[in-house]
């Protein structure tokens, strides 16, 4: 099946793509649209996709919509989002739910929120023990995504260089 009749038989994952597509061609608007429809279809990237067009302004900027679809997406397990969350949170002076929002993005095995953590436990907002838990999760992330076919995977991509 094609591209467009995926879009056509409502696959969220093929209208995200196609959002995508129109973001970088420089149409916002049809980004928009895109997004917007997987989106209402439950697609999480979609919805992460929508909150970083209202954030940068690339659609009219409305911060309650841009918040939204960003917990929308956490919720949906966006690590990204939450990651993003946690930063917006740290931002404020809520180091507390910033931990919760970075230590959650970190066991989905998202690198910069362990990066985050770090920094915010070297500036005294981060508790050892929170930090400890995060880096053993962190680690337990990176071993459950390790298998042979990975491997052979990440070693053949190597010698294409």
């Amino acid at each position: 099946m094609d591209h467009m009749k995926r879009v056509e038989v409502n696959d969220p994952f093929a209208i995200d793509q196609m959002g995508i597509m129109r973001y970088y061609e420089g149409n916002y608007e049809g980004a928009f649209k895109y997004y917007t429809k997987a989106a209402e279809l439950g697609d999480v990237a979609s919805q992460y996709h929508l909150s970083c067009l209202y954030r940068e302004g690339k659609v009219k900027m409305d911060e309650k919509k841009e918040f939204y679809q960003l917990e929308e997406a956490a919720i949906g397990g966006h690590p990204t989002a939450r990651h993003n969350l946690g930063c917006r949170e740290a931002e404020n002076g809520n180091y507390e739910r910033a931990t919760r929002h970075l230590i959650i993005a970190v066991n989905l095995g998202h690198e910069p929120s362990i990066e985050m953590l770090k920094a915010n436990y070297t500036k005294g907002n981060v508790s050892k023990a929170d930090f400890a838990a995060a880096l053993r999760a962190h680690q337990a992330a990176i071993d459950a995504t390790k298998s042979p076919q990975r491997e052979a995977a990440e070693k053949w991509e190597k010698q294409q260089k």
